[in-house]
């Protein structure tokens, strides 16, 4: 089997976890918590990630997200897909480590975290406190 290795396959792969993560019927609020989140902070890391003329965007579009359902409660997720390949046959999640550790503008995660985690920590919490009192 052949994969589909340009930027517009890679950016539908990302729409449709996209779709499946919102789709998803999480248990409780704390569980739609998580998964918002999860699909939040994803956005950011994906829009902020930088796009390299010479490999096309595929880091950028090889993002991933997932929420489970643990014994310890729901866990949300994002990474770089490893079977995700650039238009040039480089696969991302080789190459994005690597990116990320150049630090600064390049650290995508850390960036997510550091940048756009305090806004979305606190509407997760104001969330959380409105259905603790509608319950």
């Amino acid at each position: 089997m052949e994969a589909d290795v340009t930027i517009k396959g890679l950016q539908e792969a990302q729409a449709k976890n996209a779709r499946r993560i919102a789709a998803l019927q999480p248990e409780g609020a704390q569980g739609v918590m998580v998964r918002d989140v999860t699909a939040e902070l994803h956005r950011y890391a994906v829009a902020i990630t930088h796009v390299w003329w010479y490999r096309g965007g595929g880091l950028r579009a090889s993002h991933r997200m997932s929420v489970q359902e643990l014994k310890s409660g729901p866990r949300g997720r994002i990474y770089i897909s490893p079977t995700a390949v650039n238009p040039r046959g480089q696969k991302p999640a080789e190459y994005g480590p690597y990116e990320h550790a150049r630090g600064g503008s390049h650290a995508f995660y850390d960036r997510t975290i550091s940048e756009h985690g305090p806004k979305v920590s606190s509407q997760a919490v104001q969330f959380m406190k409105r259905s603790i009192e509608r319950a």
